[in-house]
């Protein structure tokens, strides 16, 4: 099959088949006499499990230590579920982190009074200018 039908069964894109091929989690198609790349059922299968752990928030290092694992008929149970655990705490602190950015947003939406003035808190915060204007430096010569 070609790369459209490899991409629309997988249900991503072809240029995200192209960019999984070039960072490497799957393996560079065979090629046709007429130079277009040629799928196989075991590519969709791989593109929709990449597909899923990417879904999940994987990173592509651990989508390729995943891959790894599904390949291996030897692995243990145990390293799958290390990885999915060691994500679980990463997705974890990123919603701490997300967590802290929405409470300094909240904190400047307050301070910002939100009417007709130009003076506004918040972009006086992204300025770093502490003495509560917002002055804008842009036209300072």
């Amino acid at each position: 099959m070609n790369i459209g039908t490899a991409a629309k069964r997988s249900g991503v894109l072809a240029k995200t088949v192209r960019y999984y091929e070039g960072v490497g989690l799957i393996p560079p198609a065979m090629r046709r006499a007429n130079g277009y790349r040629r799928y196989h059922d075991v590519d969709v299968q791989t593109l929709r499990f990449i597909h899923r752990a990417r879904g999940l928030g994987f990173s592509v290092q651990s989508v390729a230590d995943l891959l790894a694992l599904w390949r291996d008929q030897n692995r243990a149970s145990a390293d799958v579920r290390d990885l999915a655990l060691q994500h679980v705490d990463d997705v974890a602190r990123k919603i701490q982190e997300l967590e802290t950015i929405r409470q300094a947003l909240n904190d400047l939406i307050e301070k910002c009074h939100g009417d007709n003035r130009p003076n506004c808190p918040i972009l006086a915060d992204l300025a770093g200018i502490t003495d509560g204007t917002d002055y804008d430096r842009r036209n300072d010569d």
